[in-house]
C-alpha cells in the first residue's frame, strides 16, 4: 500500500467527488477510480457507495478513512522528526520574547545554552505578547517567552520565572523612604502604566482591584523602558518586575520597594506549538530554561 494512495483516498472522502480529487492530484477520474478499486480488492470490502451523489463512505470506508488519516499523521510526524534529527547538530533556534524578558532575563540562559551547543545559532526577536503567540502558532518562532501567558489549546505552556513585582519610584518621591509599602498607600497616586492591551497591565490592574486601590494613570506605554524613564524623572510611580529595574536600582535612579501586603509576582511562561517537532537543541533549550527558572 502506497502513502500516495492513502492520501488520494482521504481527499476523495473529504471532497466526496472523483472529479475534484482527480483535479487536485493531476490525475484522470479513471485513475482515481482504479486506486479505489485496488484498495477495495486488497481489503475485500466496499469502501465507497458510488451510486449516490455526492459519494458516501460505507461503514468499512469510514473505518478505513480514520485509520488512513492516523497513518498519514504519523508519517508526517516521522518525516519531521527525521529532518529534525538530521539538522540537530547544525541548526538555528528562533526565540520570540517580550522586550522586558528578552533584555533582562534571557542573556544568562543563552550563554549557558551555547556551552552545550556552540554551533547552534540562537536568534532572538523582541515582540509584543500577541505577536509572540502569533508567530509561535504560525511556525515562524520555535520558542516563545511571554508574561502572563494566555491559555490556548494549540499551545504547550511551561512555567518560566516568577518575577517579583515591586513599587518603582524616583528617589525623590515621598514613598522612596519606605522599606516596605502597603499597597493602599498608592491610592490616587500618579501612575505610569502599561497600555491597556498589555497582559502585564491587566495583571497589575487585577492586583490593585483586589485591594480596592485606585491609582491615577497619567501615562501609558507599550514597553517597560519608557515607563522606567518616566519614573526616573518623578513623573509618577509604577509597579514593575524586579529583574527589569536592577540596573536602575543599582545606579540609584529608581527606588524599588517590596509590598508589605503579600509577595506580588508576574508569572512568565515558555510557549511552544503543540504539534511542532523541535530539534534536539531546541528541546534542550526549553529544559534549560525550565530547570534554571526553578
Amino acid at each position: 500500500m502506497h502513502i500516495e494512495t492513502l492520501i488520494t483516498f482521504c481527499d476523495l472522502a473529504d471532497s466526496r467527488s472523483f472529479s475534484k480529487t482527480a483535479e487536485k492530484h493531476l490525475l484522470s477520474q479513471s485513475a482515481v477510480s482504479q486506486q479505489l478499486a485496488q484498495l477495495e480488492l486488497v481489503h475485500k470490502c466496499q469502501l465507497v457507495t458510488r451510486k449516490k451523489r455526492p459519494i458516501e463512505l460505507t461503514t468499512a470506508g469510514q473505518l478505513f478513512y480514520k485509520a488512513a488519516k492516523d497513518i498519514l499523521e504519523r508519517y508526517d510526524l516521522l518525516k519531521s522528526e527525521l529532518n529534525a534529527l538530521k539538522t540537530a547538530t547544525e541548526t538555528r533556534i528562533n526565540i520570540g520574547a517580550i522586550f522586558s524578558i528578552g533584555m533582562h532575563s534571557l542573556p544568562g540562559y543563552v550563554k549557558k545554552f551555547m556551552v552545550s551547543y556552540p554551533n547552534v545559532n540562537v536568534h532572538i526577536e523582541y515582540l509584543g505578547a500577541d505577536r509572540v503567540c502569533e508567530q509561535v502558532l504560525s511556525g515562524e518562532i520555535d520558542i516563545g517567552i511571554v508574561a502572563v501567558p494566555r491559555k490556548d489549546k494549540r499551545l504547550e505552556v511551561h512555567d518560566f520565572e516568577e518575577e517579583p513585582l515591586l513599587l518603582a519610584c524616583s528617589p525623590r518621591h515621598p514613598l522612596a523612604k519606605e522599606s516596605r509599602v502597603d499597597i493602599h498607600k498608592l491610592q490616587f497616586e500618579r501612575f505610569i502604566a502599561f497600555e491597556e492591551a498589555v497582559p502585564t497591565r491587566i495583571w497589575i490592574d487585577a492586583i490593585l482591584a483586589r485591594y480596592n486601590t485606585a491609582v491615577r494613570p497619567i501615562m501609558e506605554f507599550d514597553n517597560i523602558e519608557t515607563i522606567k524613564r518616566a519614573v526616573e524623572i518623578n513623573a509618577g510611580i509604577s509597579i514593575l518586575p524586579e529583574p527589569t529595574i536592577l540596573q536602575e536600582v543599582t545606579g540609584g535612579t529608581i527606588k524599588a520597594i517590596p509590598f508589605s501586603n503579600e509577595r506580588f509576582i508576574r508569572p512568565t511562561g515558555i510557549i511552544v506549538r503543540k504539534d511542532r517537532t523541535l530539534s534536539q537543541a531546541a528541546r534542550y533549550c526549553i529544559e534549560l530554561l525550565r530547570k534554571q527558572a526553578k
